[in-house]
């Protein structure tokens, strides 16, 4: 059973140095909203697939929230069931905490955020504003614009013209880009908004490039609301290959950032040493390297998390207060860089391997290739408990009640007629609702399957015993070629577990955020 923990002890809790979990476990728009400082988000949906590497270890202590303490027990008992021994729940959740007025704040992965602009603040990063780019970019002046974000969010849009270099890649690949370009060329950093375009600018600022650099201010939002067209399925997204030259000043710039930031560079030995505390304490170990490069050969227990993501959503990566973390890539650049950053935003134990991959293989050690992620434990299980059936056989059971258990997006682009959306985060509180008889016969269905495979589990351990989940999901359902609805029919209250980011905001989102992020610096500007 979960232990409950006072508002005031957690607050002491996280301001010493033993190693924590806060988890909030509601869904994004809640937790956006507002939320504890220093919780990290995993919606109770995702526990099953998100905690393992979340939290390492399983005698990590965990703190569980939610709003009110009404889902918080469902989330802790799926905790204990996937091993870990010290769970917690916040008494009276956040509505007690804000009550106490006690710290929160709201927005998402907002340590990085309020990091980026105290970087902005106290080391004046150069920017320019969308009408002064776009003026230069009509009188044809030399340009190199650099996408900071990943391949993925470039293609679907970017500043016209720009190419696409996440930011983690920046440092390591900057020399092989300027020397195809006049050294007239001014750079141009840009991301969505404002952080990885700030924090990429300041990496190219600290090399002291021999040219101006300067950051997109607002980055493609802020393009937009000038009035300014952005470009569509770009497909400038090849990296260059690094030059003898280019690895060379990068790791040698990233070797100065290490030793005046406090990071620890280790050898094999070192991280055999970590490698063993990982057996009795959660450690992170973090490939930071491309995802094709990870995919070829990575060291096993290294998880992937490109270097500029990593920056930018460092409590995904560090959900664990005061958790070693072990950085990685193929030599020491990208490594060393990103865990300098960490140093910056106030994380103690930062170690990159020196060599990275090829200091692993040099003593004979193997990598690993491919992406396989070992299936989570409950859901393994609930494949071998629960009755499947195939998605046309959905029609052989019209006595009974269908439940879709994904998002609310997923449910409205597609779902079998007369399908009720039932999400699974809230599924043991709605299902008397929903499906009133013990015995009413049930047809579970979410995107994949997976998730109708752990929510039948779940109606099976309530005592519902005609369940059955549909293999394959939605996706199977609709290359079977089977009648389907779409949009929200049936629902009577506006879902609230979907956050929307980049173009599909109105500009008026777009606004109240960037001001939103705007403001978090202002407190760095007095110091």
């Amino acid at each position: 059973m979960p232990t409950p923990i006072a508002p005031h002890h957690l607050q002491r809790r996280l301001a010493d140095s033993s190693p924590v979990a806060l988890i909030d476990v509601r869904d994004a728009p809640a937790y956006n909203a507002s939320h504890i400082v220093g919780a990290a988000l995993i919606p109770r949906r995702m526990l099953e697939f998100e905690l393992p590497d979340a939290v390492p270890h399983p005698g990590t202590t965990i703190v569980l929230c939610d709003e009110d303490e009404s889902l918080v027990h469902y989330a802790a008992a799926t905790v204990e069931a996937l091993g870990y021994a010290d769970v917690a729940t916040l008494s009276g959740g956040t509505n007690r905490w804000a009550f106490l007025d006690l710290p929160t704040e709201w927005g998402v992965n907002v340590p990085s955020k309020d990091f980026g602009e105290q970087v902005e603040v106290v080391h004046h990063v150069p920017e320019i504003d969308a009408d002064d780019l776009h003026a230069r970019m009509s009188r044809g002046d030399e340009l190199v614009i650099l996408d900071t974000r990943t391949p993925e969010e470039y293609r679907r849009s970017c500043i016209p013209g720009g190419r696409s270099v996440p930011g983690g890649e920046l440092a390591l690949r900057i020399t092989d880009i300027l020397d195809h370009a006049s050294p007239e060329a001014t750079v141009v950093v840009n991301c969505a908004g404002r952080t990885r375009s700030i924090i990429g600018t300041r990496v190219l600022q600290r090399m002291a490039l021999e040219r101006e650099v300067v950051g997109l201010r607002n980055g493609t939002a802020g393009w937009m609301l000038a009035g300014h067209e952005l470009e569509f399925g770009a497909d400038r997204d090849a990296l260059p290959d690094v030059s003898p030259a280019g690895r060379e000043a990068a790791e040698d710039y990233a070797r100065r950032c290490a030793s005046e930031d406090g990071v620890q560079l280790i050898g094999i030995e070192q991280l055999d040493a970590l490698r063993q505390r990982a057996g009795s304490e959660s450690v992170y170990f973090i490939d930071v390297r491309t995802d094709a490069e990870y995919a070829a050969g990575h060291i096993p227990g290294f998880r992937h998390f490109p270097g500029g993501q990593a920056v930018q959503r460092s409590d995904d990566v560090a959900v664990v207060h005061n958790a070693p973390l072990v950085f990685v890539c193929d030599g020491v650049a990208r490594a060393a860089l990103t865990a300098s950053w960490y140093r910056q935003m106030g994380h103690k134990h930062v170690y990159a391997l020196d060599g990275g991959t090829s200091a692993w293989t040099s003593h004979g050690r193997r990598l690993e290739s491919g992406r396989q992620q070992a299936e989570p434990a409950l859901l393994r299980q609930a494949r071998e408990s629960v009755s499947q059936i195939d998605p046309a056989d959905i029609f052989n059971h019209a006595d009974a009640t269908i439940l879709h258990v994904g998002t609310s997006q997923e449910f409205a682009q597609s779902h079998p007629p007369g399908a009720r959306w039932a999400p699974r985060g809230t599924l043991e509180r709605d299902i008397s609702t929903l499906a009133p008889g013990q015995t009413t016969p049930l047809v579970i269905v979410c995107e994949s399957g997976d998730h109708a495979l752990l929510a039948a589990q779940t109606l099976r351990d309530l005592g519902r015993t005609a369940v059955r989940a549909v293999l394959g999901g939605m996706a199977a359902y609709r290359d079977a070629g089977l009648p389907i609805e779409v949009g929200l029919t049936g629902v009577m209250t506006p879902p609230a577990d979907i956050l929307s980011f980049g173009p599909q905001r109105g500009y008026a989102d777009m606004q109240h955020y960037l001001r939103w992020e705007t403001a978090l610096g202002e407190k760095y500007a007095s110091e």
